[in-house]
């Protein structure tokens, strides 16, 4: 193994860094704009197109560091690492928000989510919906790891792709 390879942990790091910060602005924004409880298709979208752009520029760098060389698993490696790192900043902003700065973010989601379930679901009764609320109230802390796990997984998927499309094996290896 060639000793001046570069560290990925150190371009997972930053990366991470820069994409985890780049989401809380995202997250400040939504919320400065009152669409923090916006979940649609185009809020999910900038998430993954910031993703993308965090792993892509994360493999670019590494892959010039490593003079011009890049094997598949780094790649996997580098979106893994910046998908744990960023996961991490965003669930502390996620938590700062739902617990500081709005205390009543989950009762206002409920809420916004009972107009859409009742429309959905004409014969649903308000016990029913109590039942349930209670029921996701109790699994909420799943959100942490579940947030975690997920961006992992997004990192793995955007890294192979990278990887594959960006690879370039030193011959001497």
């Amino acid at each position: 193994m060639n000793d001046n390879q570069p560290k990925i942990g150190k371009f997972s790091w930053t990366y991470g860094l820069l994409l985890g910060v780049a989401s809380v602005i995202f997250g400040f924004m939504l919320y400065t704009m009152e669409m923090h409880y916006e979940q649609g298709w185009a809020v999910r979208i900038v998430g993954i197109v910031l993703m993308v752009a965090a792993v892509v520029l994360a493999v670019m760098q590494y892959k010039k560091a490593n003079s011009g060389f890049l094997k598949i698993v780094d790649a996997v490696k580098l979106g893994a690492g910046i998908g744990v790192v960023s996961a991490i900043i965003s669930l502390i902003w996620y938590a700062l928000l739902t617990n500081v700065i709005e205390p009543d973010f989950m009762d206002k989601a409920m809420e916004l989510a009972k107009v859409q379930a009742m429309a959905q679901n004409p014969q649903m009764t308000d016990e029913q919906w109590q039942q349930g609320v209670e029921i996701q109230k109790s699994f909420a802390w799943l959100a942490y790891p579940i947030g975690i796990v997920v961006n992992v997984i997004f990192g793995l998927i955007i890294g192979a792709i990278v990887g594959a499309i960006m690879k370039n094996t030193d011959p001497n290896n």
